[in-house]
């Protein structure tokens, strides 16, 4: 995903739909600012562990949507694990 070429902006509006999508599967209930850094930060982390894996998902908007969605669901699971 080091090829991705997502700017700014696009990383804000595609992290922010992953992390929507994250939130509606995962049923919990974050605001919009918290659906974009789950998104941002879900695909940072996403990117690294699937990197670990030797798994590349390839670049553009898809590959981050994907990323972003897979690391805000793994960062909300996390997060509860932590409060409980």
């Amino acid at each position: 995903m080091q090829d991705a070429q997502v700017g700014w902006i696009a990383a804000i509006i595609i992290g922010g739909l992953a992390g929507w999508l994250a939130e509606m599967f995962m049923r919990s209930n974050t605001g919009i600012i918290m659906n974009i850094i789950l998104g941002i930060v879900g695909a940072i982390v996403a990117n690294f562990i699937l990197g670990a894996l030797h798994i590349s998902l390839g670049g553009g908007w898809v590959a981050y949507l994907i990323a972003g969605f897979i690391g805000a669901c793994i960062l909300i699971a996390l997060g509860r694990l932590i409060r409980r």
